[in-house]
């Protein structure tokens, strides 16, 4: 059903952003039974929430004439819990109301602090903001909730998990108590409903989210993989759907820092974000992902909270979510506003069952497949090329004289395995990874090799994961002091301690000459780099051997008769006891 009982202002400002007709979640709130009562509100990212609780706040905002009061004081709070979320929910707001005449002020950490307090005495009737600069402000007086009629608590599980009671808890003590409480929330866990029992009186609760836990637009999707074969996979899924934007998921900062450098050096255009970038880095990256500049991003969970970007179609947790919370959130960046999307489970082979039990608690259907394949992604190139190629096009007559120029010099079939040959030389190298069944998988310990490395020799470097080894760095070191090429260096397996890379041994012999030269002489010349004597897999075999010790080696000399007393233990001198005060020092 189209929108009704709005106000024409409003009803105009969604007919100019092509809103036809109400999501469930904006319909449930717009009804009857739902008008000037406090709410509890559980609704997935992406299903239009955000006009949501903007048309349910329009009768505290507007006269009337559907113009907007104007107090000097505000009379609606929104609180999200990230900069990102914040300024989206700000710019939403902005077209809802624009035209009623309604003033929007944004408050947000990483922002200069005094314009927001010059915006704040200009008299705005709607607050948008993250807990903590919204506390901030007011423990100094800039923020006055004395008018205050509605606050909206967005994405109030996160907020919640990222550690911001106390601060909502001041907030929500500083308003009236005839005021509206919107509680909008993904996910209903025992502490949001201590919140709505604690600050809300009578509250309607919505829930748009139905049996099935996931969203009906995601399709979700997991894949067994070796452990050592995650980020082969995690290639080989990006080339496969090649989608216009796609995030991937890691556990910490660390991980996303190696995942994003892997990444680049295999040629996606890629970016990174988590806890350890600036406000200034991440909006440098964000803009990045809307230009099309970059096409994927490697994320942390807290790190791409509150993120909306409307081409992300293709979300891949990297590493196996904590929960089944953690697994809405991260696949909820995708299928937004009745787009599709796909979010896929990499997951290791010893831990399939704990997934599965994962889903089933989240009642979320998944097919488990196996890794795309080399001739997959080769196969959907050919078709993608076709389509690119044979799509209409306009040419200018410099782009026919060119043409001309070539026919005259080159066949037709010449210069079309020309272009397509350009074509393949832009897209990152996939990689062959191990059939996905028992067998295979019990046989996993056989080495693959791609073109010209079935014969190789492993060398080995001393520094690791600890003495930040990265394969940015690592390649064009051992071009410099091996004197080759990035394309004559195998695989490089990094360690704690160590990094193992191949050689084709057919240069085997050239490189270690070429490194006893070059040792301390060269930048990077004090790293120890030399023939290893096993390969990487062996090593750890032997560690692990290791720690199992066995039996205590005999002492020499033999057993032999042992001293009288020996191996019992002697007691402990007891100190003798002091009388009298304790002497001062």
């Amino acid at each position: 059903m189209p929108y009704s009982n709005l106000p024409p202002v409003l009803a105009d400002a969604l007919q100019q952003r092509g809103y036809l007709e109400p999501t469930p979640v904006q319909a449930a709130v717009m009804a009857p039974d739902a008008a000037r009562r406090d709410m509890v509100v559980s609704a997935q990212t992406g299903s239009g929430k955000t006009v949501a609780f903007g048309l349910a706040m329009a009768t505290e905002l507007l006269g009337p004439d559907g113009t907007a009061e104007g107090l000097g004081q505000p009379l609606v709070l929104v609180i999200a819990p990230t900069r990102e979320l914040a300024l989206q929910v700000s710019r939403e707001l902005v077209w809802l109301y624009g035209k009623a005449g309604v003033r929007v002020a944004t408050c947000v950490g990483g922002m200069d602090p005094s314009k927001e307090r010059r915006a704040l005495r200009d008299g705005p009737q709607i607050v948008v903001g993250t807990p903590g600069r919204l506390r901030d402000h007011l423990e100094r007086g800039a923020l006055d909730l004395a008018a205050l009629r509605t606050i909206v608590l967005d994405e109030a599980d996160e907020m919640l998990d990222m550690g911001f009671r106390e601060d909502l808890e001041e907030i929500l003590d500083a308003t009236p108590d005839t005021r509206r409480t919107l509680l909008f929330s993904a996910t209903m866990p025992p502490a949001i409903a201590n919140l709505a029992k604690r600050y809300q009186r009578d509250a309607l609760r919505i829930s748009t989210v139905g049996d099935d836990r996931g969203h009906g637009d995601i399709t979700y999707q997991a894949i067994t993989v070796g452990p050592a074969e995650i980020e082969h996979a995690v290639v080989n899924l990006l080339r496969f759907h090649e989608a216009e934007t796609a995030m991937l998921f890691c556990a910490t900062r660390e991980n996303v820092r190696r995942l994003h450098a892997i990444l680049q050096e295999r040629g996606f255009a890629v970016v990174s974000l988590s806890g350890e970038h600036s406000q200034s880095e991440r909006n440098q990256a964000l803009q990045a992902l809307r230009d099309r500049r970059a096409r994927v991003c490697v994320a942390t969970d807290v790190a791409a909270r509150g993120i909306d970007l409307p081409t992300l179609s293709l979300v891949i947790h990297v590493e196996v979510p904590r929960d089944a919370e953690t697994l809405q959130h991260r696949s909820g960046r995708t299928g937004r506003a009745g787009k599709k999307g796909t979010a896929v489970i990499i997951v290791p082979y010893p831990r399939r069952r704990r997934v599965e039990s994962m889903l089933r608690g989240a009642k979320i259907q998944a097919e488990w497949i196996g890794a795309p394949t080399a001739d997959a992604i080769r196969e959907n190139d050919r078709q993608r090329l076709l389509d690119a190629l044979l799509a209409p096009a306009e040419f200018d007559d410099e782009d026919r004289a060119l043409a001309a120029k070539l026919m005259a010099q080159r066949s037709p079939e010449d210069i079309a395995a020309a272009l397509v040959r350009s074509h393949r030389a832009a897209l990152p190298q996939v990689e062959e990874l191990a059939e996905n069944t028992p067998d295979a998988r019990r046989a996993g310990q056989q080495e693959r090799h791609r073109p010209g490395f079935e014969d190789t020799v492993w060398f080995r470097m001393d520094i690791g994961r600890r003495q930040n080894a990265d394969p940015r760095w690592i390649l064009p070191l051992l071009c410099r002091r091996g004197h080759i090429t990035r394309n004559e260096v195998g695989a490089i397996r990094i360690t704690a301690n160590e990094t193992h890379f191949q050689v084709p041994r057919a240069i085997a012999d050239k490189f270690a000459a070429a490194l006893q030269r070059t040792a301390g002489t060269e930048d990077g010349g004090d790293v120890l780099i030399e023939p290893a004597t096993d390969s990487p897999r062996e090593v750890a075999r032997e560690r692990r051997k290791g720690n199992d010790r066995g039996p205590r080696p005999p002492r020499p000399g033999g057993p032999g008769p042992r001293a009288p007393g020996a191996g019992l233990v002697k007691p402990w001198p007891k100190k003798p006891h002091r009388k009298g005060p304790k002497p001062r020092y």
